[in-house]
């Protein structure tokens, strides 16, 4: 089988070291977003370079690996998931759409979200409803939530902004971080691209935003006008 096979290659490579810094990093510890993720060490490119060498994983396999406890098999998952969904027809990528929406329990960390959301739950919706994306911006479930929003970054740049700013709209008090940052990164990523419609939403809502929101969402504007809006003076 192709996913043991994936799993005795990264269990190779694993480094300790390494894999104390990324448990920091991604807040592994008691009652932090990322509880009891186990790492091994392994950095992006690696998993990216074998993601291209097991390229004609089946999906059935590459699920095994995405229900692992271990994130980068979970990582590595998504990379093949995501090529797969690229290259196959309309029936596959149907297919691996129901599946990942199916198992976003697994898509448990910000970088697995941002990875995967735009690029099979986004793509996959971007000439169908995109009621999907409401309903998972409305769960209790941060990454749940965290997928909505990034989902529409592949809306985003095609210039597409109205599901963004609702989904913005339907989040703009959350409370966890995770979600301020994302909603602050898509409204900033539609600001490079049309300034004056971030800008009108902004407007209306700035007041009740989280500052980490508004941070995050103000961050390319010139300093003079940043600083109207993080003082209320707009």
């Amino acid at each position: 089988m192709i996913a043991r096979n994936i799993k005795k290659r990264l269990k190779k490579l694993a480094n300790p070291q390494k894999a104390a810094v990324l448990r920091g990093f991604f807040k592994t510890g008691p009652g932090q977003y990322g509880e009891g993720d186990v790492f091994l060490g392994i950095m992006v490119p690696v998993l990216r370079k074998l993601s291209k060498e097991y390229d004609e994983c089946p999906v059935r396999e590459a699920i095994q690996l995405l229900k692992s406890s271990i994130h980068e098999e979970r990582l590595l998952a998504l990379f093949l998931l995501i090529s797969a969904f690229s290259k196959g027809d309309d029936r596959m990528k149907r297919k691996i759409y129901l599946v990942y929406l199916r198992n976003t329990r697994y898509v448990n960390n910000w970088d697995l979200v941002d990875l995967s959301a735009p690029n099979i739950v986004g793509t996959y919706l971007l000439d169908k409803s995109r009621k999907p994306i409401y309903e998972l911006a409305r769960s209790r479930e941060l990454w749940k939530k965290r997928i909505a929003i990034l989902a529409t970054f592949r809306f985003i740049r095609r210039n597409d902004f109205d599901d963004a700013l609702r989904i913005s709209k339907l989040l703009i008090t959350d409370e966890h971080d995770l979600i301020q940052k994302a909603v602050g990164w898509m409204l900033r990523e539609i600001g490079k691209r049309e300034f004056k419609v971030e800008e009108r939403f902004l407007k209306q809502y700035y007041k009740r935003m989280p500052r980490t929101m508004l941070r995050y969402a103000i961050e390319r504007f010139p300093e003079a006008k940043r600083k109207k809006y993080l003082n209320g003076k707009i």
